[in-house]
């Protein structure tokens, strides 16, 4: 899938009349001229597609109107080329139900010292006119993103071209469907919550899907499909035969093919672009029956692979972070070093470096894999199965990354980020899967101690290449709470900050 090609972003530029005919003319190639030099500079990776000026309170809220009803429309930039006056975009932004980037920029770039004159002055004046359409969208309390510099700036191309990517994450969002193949984990709390007011606010739909159906098309798939799969995966992965032996390796892996191939049809046939598992909940069948036939353990290698193609994928039926890492893929489109779920697993409080282990039983995304993934076959001995099953085991890149999660808080979700460091880990010979090991920033001690205190999950969607300003930018987008950890975070701060966010939430919910 290509997330991008099927969206577009709406430029819409104001002006009015006042100046005459001719002004709105050298507007509108002015704004042309611009666009076009965005859509080349190939740093949006989001077609940017010119829709005129708008001159009157009914221009504004046409072009408003025809953004919500397109489906390919993800998002709205706004410029003031010369003065707009504000009042004429209320109706307008009243409307608007799509992401809204005010860009504050203009035309030129230096001032043409020896030539100016009132004629310059009046056309170009997005100094004046940005900020009269800055002043009513914070009357009006209109969520968006300012982008402040000159259009052929690459810094700000690339503020841009974050936005992009959260309002293409957003847009997926609304069209996410997250299939349960179990429910999740009994009693764990935070991975649960209100999935209706989820998908009021944010825009995912999750669905409980039986089991029992998945093993409908597990008994379908033919020994055939699944033999040419496995002949894929020797291809990929590196081939390595341990305790298990030759004829146990190849009947777990054959059975991890025919999982993979049963769950990719039921997401397909469900309209469904993320999942989650249980290992307590794999089907009724009895594994020791001689005409067994379903999973023999959790579809760890199935999981892995969905996850690599775009498929939000979360463990223990956690649907929050299989849709957050969906959303996750979708803005990490085109960005070389990847992004998977993950768990912090257990702690190393060496002496010279504390850091986390991130990992799961089996499902970390090969994306973040460096080198090629070994395809291993192991006992698994948790859940309803405890059985041999097969699994891509590799380590992660190292260099810095950002992890995010979303927990519902009762009365409001609240999306978190931490920066981290992914580092070189030691040798693990006898711990068979994919693994990550970093070191939260701005130390452990501040990252995970601010991390527990903002109520964070032990699941997170993680990416090298994305950083916390996209993940702010979506959560605007959604209309959530959002709150980062960085290099800057002290702990009594952050303290203050949940308090002051709670007291604006609260406040916020009294006032409505």
């Amino acid at each position: 899938m290509k997330a991008f090609e099927n969206y577009e972003i709406w430029w819409v530029t104001g002006a009015q009349l006042l100046y005459g005919g001719d002004a709105v003319v050298a507007v509108d190639g002015h704004s042309k001229e611009m666009v076009e030099g965005l859509n080349k500079s190939g740093n949006i990776p989001v077609k940017i597609v010119y829709k005129g000026t708008a001159n009157s309170s009914n221009e504004v809220e046409a072009v408003m109107k025809a953004a919500n009803n397109d489906s390919k429309c993800i998002g709205i930039i706004t410029w003031m080329h010369t003065f707009s006056p504000a009042k004429m975009w209320i109706k307008g932004l009243q409307a608007l139900e799509k992401p809204l980037l005010h860009f504050h920029t203009q035309y030129n770039t230096d001032i043409p010292w020896d030539t100016i004159d009132m004629d310059f002055m009046n056309l170009n004046q997005s100094a004046h006119g940005d900020i009269e359409f800055g002043h009513i969208c914070t009357r009006m309390r209109v969520a968006r993103k300012v982008v402040v510099g000159h259009w052929k700036s690459v810094e700000a191309q690339k503020q841009i071209a974050v936005w992009a990517r959260a309002a293409a994450g957003r847009a997926d969002a609304h069209n996410v469907r997250c299939l349960m193949f179990g429910m999740n984990m009994n009693n764990v709390a935070v991975t649960d919550g209100d999935r209706v007011e989820f998908e009021q606010r944010m825009g995912y739909h999750v669905d409980y899907y039986p089991v029992s159906s998945l093993m409908d098309y597990f008994k379908k798939v033919t020994d055939a499909e699944a033999d040419a799969l496995v002949e894929e995966y020797k291809k990929l992965y590196t081939i390595k035969i341990d305790e298990s032996g030759e004829k146990v390796y190849w009947e777990k892996v054959k059975n991890a093919a025919k999982a993979e191939i049963a769950l990719r049809r039921v997401l397909k046939d469900e309209n469904a672009t993320a999942f989650t598992t249980n290992f307590d909940d794999l089907g009724d069948a009895d594994i020791d029956a001689p005409d067994f036939c379903g999973f023999d353990q959790i579809p760890g290698l199935a999981s892995q692979r969905l996850m690599q193609e775009g498929y939000g994928f979360g463990a223990e039926g956690d649907w929050k972070t299989a849709c957050l890492q969906r959303t996750l893929w979708v803005m990490n489109q085109g960005m070389p070093k990847g992004c998977s779920f993950l768990e912090d697993y257990t702690l190393n409080f060496a002496a010279d470096c504390t850091s986390s282990l991130q990992s799961h039983m089996l499902e970390i995304c090969p994306l973040i894999a460096t080198g090629k993934p070994k395809l291993e076959v192991h006992f698994l001995g948790i859940g309803i199965r405890k059985q041999q099953t097969a699994r891509l085991v590799f380590t992660s890149k190292t260099g810095r990354g950002i992890k995010a999660t979303v927990v519902d808080l009762g009365n409001r979700f609240r999306l978190i980020t931490s920066e981290v460091e992914c580092i070189e880990p030691k040798p693990m010979p006898k711990l068979p899967v994919a693994s990550a090991l970093w070191v939260p920033q701005p130390t452990f001690e501040i990252g995970a101690g601010a991390w527990i205190l903002a109520g964070g999950t032990h699941h997170s969607a993680f990416s090298y290449d994305i950083t916390a300003e996209y993940w702010e930018d979506f959560a605007e987008m959604c209309g959530i709470e959002y709150i980062g950890i960085d290099q800057n975070t002290t702990i009594s701060g952050f303290k203050q900050q949940l308090r002051n966010n709670e007291v604006y939430y609260m406040l916020n919910k009294a006032l409505k």
